[in-house]
């Protein structure tokens, strides 16, 4: 890993210089809750002002940057007894800004999945081959828990990584193509004084992260109370309605529908993000629904993130955004669900 240091105002002036080529998508400012909390979401910017980097939390996380809601893998024109097939992978650069540690995380995880199985996504390759990264260290979220999952500190997964250490931003570079990006403005050579600054930065980070969830043994926990009643009394608050996979950044189920217009002139292949919250979701030909209830449906959802993928990749998929207990109707938070398992098995 590289270090340098830049101040503030070169800074901007990196940004000025990505946009010359590139699209930028950065929060921005949306609107604000009841209450007066500030709603961000990430959206394409013209400006270094219409960026607002001091923010908490989006309401929906990068991810739809790479696995869209919905997409067109591939189309099909018939005609003079014969056919052809268009296929697009997304080819125009772009770069991210001010993506959070838990997010950077997130799209690691999905690297996994789409990138290092034996059937590797070349939709999601394109998107995330053509995306600079640069990530911003932030004060803790309200309702985050990622600390927990260690996903609040990063030491690969980026191209440049910012923390803010007062009058400078101290960066940490790891890639080829951030280096020769970094590289267009004025750097500095990281002094003691700035190694002491980032590790007062990160200690008053590390000390407001408040909420602390009981994560090492979790996949042992969700198999001994696989018949818990906890599963029924969350289950029961669940409307059903899919948003918690939405928002998450790490959520990835979807399924495939094939489009043929009236006219038998066009077909379309078209893939859309599931969610195993939904009542379809499990139902196969035949109309059989292998998870029929939502406590069913729910506690699959966890044993996915916590149990069937940590087996598998040797961490659990979520990242501790919570993300998804701010959207839940319900009123469904992990941390309480985690809670009440671990009070049933103390």
């Amino acid at each position: 890993m590289l270090y340098k240091t830049i101040t503030k105002s070169d800074f901007e002036h990196l940004i000025d210089f990505i946009l010359e080529q590139n699209e930028i998508i950065a929060p921005r400012k949306v609107g604000e809750k009841p209450d007066g909390t500030p709603i961000h979401q990430f959206l394409p910017i013209e400006a270094f002002s219409e960026m607002d980097l001091d923010y908490s939390k989006t309401e929906y996380s990068a991810k739809t940057y790479f696995l869209p809601f919905r997409e067109n893998l591939s189309t099909w024109s018939f005609g003079d007894g014969g056919w052809k097939q268009d296929i697009q992978y997304r080819q125009k650069p772009r770069a991210i800004i001010g993506l959070h540690a838990c997010d950077i995380h997130a799209l690691l995880k999905l690297d996994k999945v789409m990138l290092k199985g034996p059937f590797p996504s070349p939709y999601y390759k394109a998107r995330r081959e053509n995306t600079v990264i640069i990530g911003m260290d932030h004060e803790p979220c309200g309702s985050g828990f990622c600390a927990s999952l260690g996903t609040d500190i990063l030491t690969h997964g980026f191209d440049l990584f910012l923390t803010d250490i007062g009058d400078r931003y101290f960066v940490a570079v790891d890639s080829d193509r951030g280096f020769r990006i970094l590289s267009q403005v004025p750097l500095a050579e990281v002094t003691d004084e700035d190694r002491r600054r980032y590790v007062r930065a990160r200690a008053a980070i590390s000390e407001k992260q408040t909420i602390k969830v009981h994560t090492r043994n979790l996949p042992t926990l969700l198999d001994l109370t696989f018949n818990s009643a906890v599963w029924e009394k969350w289950g029961s608050k669940c409307l059903s309605c899919g948003a918690c996979a939405m928002v998450c950044p790490t959520c990835y189920c979807y399924g495939v529908k094939e489009r043929v217009c009236m006219d038998l002139a066009s077909a379309s292949k078209v893939k859309q993000l599931h969610s195993c919250n939904l009542v379809d979701f499990a139902e196969v030909a035949g109309g059989h629904n292998f998870r029929p209830t939502r406590e069913h449906r729910l506690k699959y959802r966890y044993y996915h993130q916590h149990r069937g993928f940590a087996e598998a990749y040797d961490e659990p998929m979520c990242v501790g955004c919570n993300r998804c207990g701010d959207t839940c109707l319900a009123g469904i938070n992990p941390p309480d669900v985690i809670a009440d398992l671990e009070q049933e098995n103390p």
